[in-house]
């Protein structure tokens, strides 16, 4: 059947005005509709009633990479602003970053660009090293940062939250203000690992208050790491079967992969938090058994057909019309299934994408 379904199959029409542009002022007050795969029943509870709806013995797996200050705005001696997307640095050598840019066509190599920090402190040169093709076909920069061993702290100075371009921040305009806030607001409780340029947006719903009442109903948990890459922000083309993601980096440690062994091998429920979890665990567990992996990389695309070697649910937000991560939830959940809970969601005012509520798939 899936051979048959064409990205249309999974579009739908959303009022601007459920886009979330701020996250709620108690995370985990959020709604989360709960997607039963095997009645089909939908039910709307709130994210803090989460450990009433799992099982004693569930496992979740949560992504705890960090999110970097990566989003750089930029003045050309020329006074142009160059807005920049720091995306990786390449291989050993961080001094060097692949970025996207806009707008890149006047920029040449060797041009230094001013980026201003916090008002009061010190601006930073940066400097065009040279103009490449992506993976996504568009053209991109590769920027020299400088000296290796003063990046993060250049980042922490200047850099803003790489929020997606549906949220709405004017960062000229509103600098100072949200700055912080942003920084502080777009990254998880579980935070630990410096790498990614995007929240896993599943995770931002937890609390500590959450944790202790998972802890509390015999809930397990485990971190695995998938630094969140540019691959999230590339549409999917025409032919749904060709689609590709660009490679990301993630890590499962041996401590991680036990624990999710034992739990399949004792027939509890693996629950991947995120669409990163998810994807991390189907990679190192294709094979049925979860394989510790240090810094490896993934391109996998999850469409209609794949069979699912670990993940038994899932919980995530509500993702874009006609995106891969939208594919993936509904291979997991059937694509009637939640294209039904996706009307339903709309129906009922839920608030969208990464600032947005939440879904359990159980």
């Amino acid at each position: 059947m899936s051979e048959s379904l064409t990205i249309e199959d999974f579009e739908y029409d959303l009022d601007p005005a459920l886009i979330a542009q701020q996250p709620l002022g108690q995370k985990d007050q959020s709604k989360l509709m709960v997607v039963n795969r095997q009645s089909g029943e939908l039910l709307h509870k709130k994210f803090f009633q989460l450990p009433e709806l799992l099982q004693k013995g569930d496992l979740l797996v949560v992504n705890d990479t960090k999110v970097l200050p990566s989003r750089l705005i930029a003045t050309r001696k020329s006074g142009g602003t160059v807005k920049l997307l720091l995306l990786k640095p390449l291989s050993q050598n961080i001094s060097i970053w692949e970025a996207m840019v806009t707008p890149i066509k006047r920029l040449k190599p060797g041009q230094e660009l001013l980026v201003e920090g916090e008002v009061g402190s010190e601006s930073a040169v940066i400097v065009v090293k040279e103009i490449i093709i992506g993976a996504d076909g568009f053209k991109r920069l590769l920027v020299d940062l400088g000296p290796q061993e003063n990046i993060y702290n250049l980042l922490s100075r200047v850099g803003f939250a790489p929020l997606p371009p549906y949220i709405s921040r004017d960062y000229r305009q509103d600098k100072p203000a949200h700055r912080e806030e942003d920084l502080f607001q777009y990254q998880t409780v579980f935070a630990q690992a410096p790498g990614a340029i995007a929240a896993p947006t599943a995770g931002l719903h937890f609390t500590p208050a959450v944790l202790a009442s998972l802890a509390d109903a015999g809930i397990e948990l485990t971190t695995v790491t998938l630094h969140v890459g540019a691959g999230t922000f590339k549409p999917v083309a025409e032919e749904l079967h060709n689609h590709t993601i660009e490679e990301e980096a993630y890590t499962v440690t041996q401590a991680a992969a036990d624990v999710i062994n034992r739990a399949k091998e004792e027939g509890r429920r693996v629950i991947a938090v995120g669409t990163t979890s998810l994807r991390t665990i189907e990679t190192a567990g294709a094979s049925g058994l979860m394989q510790a992996a240090d810094d490896q990389k993934t391109a996998l695309y999850i469409q209609p057909g794949h069979k699912f070697a670990m993940a038994d649910g899932m919980i995530t937000n509500f993702h874009l019309s006609r995106s891969s991560l939208l594919i993936l939830v509904a291979s997991l959940a059937g694509r009637e299934l939640i294209m039904r809970a996706y009307k339903e969601a709309i129906a009922e005012q839920y608030r969208f994408y990464s600032y947005g509520d939440a879904m359990l798939i159980i």
